[in-house]
């Protein structure tokens, strides 16, 4: 079933024809909110990124790092 599109759309801006720039205002009122964020996510926040980061770089090289991995502790039954 075929709707036909509307002649005008039924949103609008909040820039009300202006340039939809930031104000000065805006980024502070941001800049506040992000600090206040970045304070609520608790000391291992960093630590949880960088975990995170490795897990991506794991699970996109599961073989090559199951490989790895078998060759490191061959090496050292190897050398122990």
């Amino acid at each position: 079933m075929n709707h036909p599109a509307p002649l005008h759309t039924p949103w609008s801006t909040a820039s009300f024809g202006n340039a939809t720039d930031t104000t000065p205002m805006e980024l502070s009122a941001l800049g506040e909110h992000l600090d206040t964020c970045h304070g609520e996510r608790g000391r291992l926040f960093g630590l949880r990124c960088k975990a995170d980061v490795v897990r991506g770089f794991v699970a996109t090289r599961f073989v090559t790092s199951l490989l790895a991995v078998a060759l490191l502790i061959g090496l050292a039954l190897l050398f122990a």
